[in-house]
């Protein structure tokens, strides 16, 4: 097939690589454009998409919108048999949806119609959702309400979402591989209307931990937004972002270490760290961090 592909971050270039290896002649891939990056933050750093394309040596186009009729004009005039979209970061307006064959399938990070929008894998495992997956779905206006043509499942466990998100990336490639492989025998089927939640953008703010909540669902928090942005708290004017934490028994005052070896009092139970980063400094075991830096029990860390 005749194949655009449109996508940016990391969780995409599975899906690129897998349709070029598969024999589809990739005619084009979108992607965001260039953002400031690099060492001093000043430097134009092309997306995990883009470098990849490029290695490839595919045609890259990295327009700021597609609204305009030129753009539009411009993505018609590619004659695709079919769009593949991931994780692309543009609204796609009708004109671009019809363009293709087939129009623009997507791979969506979730089992529709739970998790819609932006952020399906850091909300399910911030739900505590038991599984989650992937879905190939026919793109239509709606925020990703269009019909599915296929489905793959998996257990979230314990599970960050950098791991997930590196697992559902490969899965959703392979799904859509042979997806497209069997198109015409694939029955597009509607979305129920039951079940539908929304993954709304993660904003910063949310990293910041509140003790007084519950351990487990500090826990899970402290996996779905890792690696980004980070669960952290202040201590003595300093932000401690957390790597990986365990619930354990314990009572006590929130955000009241327990003992020595920062086990923190929750609203109910309490959650042990066991691995943490200082800011402006790597990641290391909390233990090696606590032999230069003690926080001994009894002390009130936010």
């Amino acid at each position: 097939m005749r194949i655009i592909f449109m996508g940016t971050p990391d969780f995409a270039v599975p899906a690129l690589e897998a349709l070029a290896d598969a024999g589809h002649e990739i005619v084009c891939v979108y992607s965001q454009p260039p953002r400031p990056g690099g060492r001093r933050g000043r430097e134009l750093t092309p997306t995990p998409v883009h470098k990849v394309a490029e290695m490839r040596g595919f045609e890259v186009r990295t327009p700021v919108s597609l609204k305009s009729e030129e753009e539009k004009a411009a993505f018609a005039a590619l004659e695709a048999d079919v769009a593949v979209v991931a994780a692309y970061g543009l609204l796609l307006p009708q004109a671009i949806l019809d363009a293709p064959r087939h129009g623009c399938l997507n791979i969506h990070a979730s089992i529709l119609p739970r998790w819609r929008g932006a952020a399906p894998i850091h909300r399910a495992i911030e739900a505590g959702d038991p599984t989650t997956g992937v879905t190939i779905m026919q793109m239509e206006k709606g925020l990703d309400t269009g019909p599915m043509l296929a489905t793959l499942r998996t257990t979230i466990d314990a599970k960050t979402t950098g791991e997930l998100t590196a697992e559902l990336a490969d899965k959703g490639a392979h799904l859509m591989v042979g997806t497209l492989r069997e198109l015409t025998n694939h029955r597009p089927v509607t979305q129920p209307e039951d079940g539908v939640t929304y993954a709304k953008k993660i904003e910063k703010g949310e990293a910041r931990i509140d003790f007084t909540q519950d351990a487990q669902a500090i826990e899970r928090k402290v996996r779905a937004f890792m690696p980004a942005p980070g669960a952290f708290f202040e201590f003595q004017g300093e932000r401690y972002k957390i790597h990986a934490a365990e619930v354990v028994d314990g009572t006590g005052t929130p955000a009241t270490t327990l003992d020595d070896a920062l086990t923190i009092a929750c609203g109910t139970g309490a959650l042990r760290v066991t691995r943490i980063q200082r800011a402006g400094k790597p990641a290391m075991a909390t233990q090696d961090l606590l032999r230069g830096r003690a926080i001994p029990a009894g002390t009130q860390i936010a």
